[in-house]
């Protein structure tokens, strides 16, 4: 496959696990928020979030309290920035909706959010979109914050159960994942679909895949290379390799 030297080769597809050492937990690992409160997986329901107070009373708390406010990206997610600062990032995909590429360098342009963003908030019903910060601000006073232009019921911008992942994040994935010639999947158990197959995608299409996680994943017979080390030495390791292959090739 020839390839113009100046094009961007690699799209990196990231999980939970990468944002752990930030002090974020993941949903399904050991130590998983899902693991340890099964009941928890309930507030991201979409149907009862919409129809029981209780359910978002709960969640506006737990969304105040997430760990991703104060969470400083690690070595790994500065990994994937320099990546792109070296013109070889097709895109940074990712099922978080922690900021933390966005907070280690990558560029607004290059993070693909496949499960939304905390940072924002909207309106179910007229749409209205406001910084989660601000709905926040108010939940002292109203623990269930209604929409201040129409009274709806407002939700964070994160993908939540029985939505639909958004079409235009889903489109840039499944071009990222067939121009790649490296596909990278770092931190992600690879069991949540569609997303989980953009790495078969990519494999068909003729990508290397390059695989960083803890844990055994559905995926890693087609890898080229399955990492174990913990996320944030393999990930710096990994992209020195990358880049220095780059510059040999």
């Amino acid at each position: 496959m020839l390839h113009h030297h100046d094009d961007p080769t690699v799209t990196v597809l990231t999980g939970a696990g990468i944002s752990t050492a930030s002090g974020i937990p993941d949903f399904r690992g050991p130590q998983g928020v899902w693991t340890r409160d099964p009941a928890a997986a309930e507030l991201l329901e979409l149907g009862a979030y919409v129809r029981d107070r209780d359910v978002r009373v709960r969640g506006w708390r737990t969304w105040a309290e997430h760990p991703a406010w104060h969470a400083s990206p690690t070595a790994a997610h500065r990994a994937i920035a320099r990546l792109e600062r070296a013109g070889e990032l097709i895109v940074a995909l990712t099922q978080n909706f922690d900021g933390l590429h966005q907070a280690g360098g990558s560029s607004d342009d290059r993070v693909v959010e496949l499960h939304g963003s905390l940072t924002t908030t909207s309106c179910l019903r007229c749409g209205s979109s406001w910084p989660t910060t601000s709905v926040l601000a108010r939940l002292a006073d109203e623990p269930d914050p209604p929409c201040t232009e129409c009274g709806g019921v407002l939700k964070p911008d994160v993908v939540y159960f029985g939505e639909q992942l958004p079409d235009e994040a889903m489109a840039r994935a499944y071009a990222a994942a067939t121009d790649a010639h490296t596909f990278v999947a770092i931190g992600t158990t690879l069991t949540v679909q569609p997303v989980a197959s953009l790495a078969a995608l990519a494999v068909d299409r003729g990508a290397r895949l390059v695989i960083v996680n803890a844990e055994p994943t559905p995926y890693d017979h087609l890898a080229d290379e399955v990492l174990r080390e913990p996320i944030d030495t393999a990930v710096p390791a990994l992209v020195d390799r990358l880049l220095a292959h780059r510059g040999s090739g």
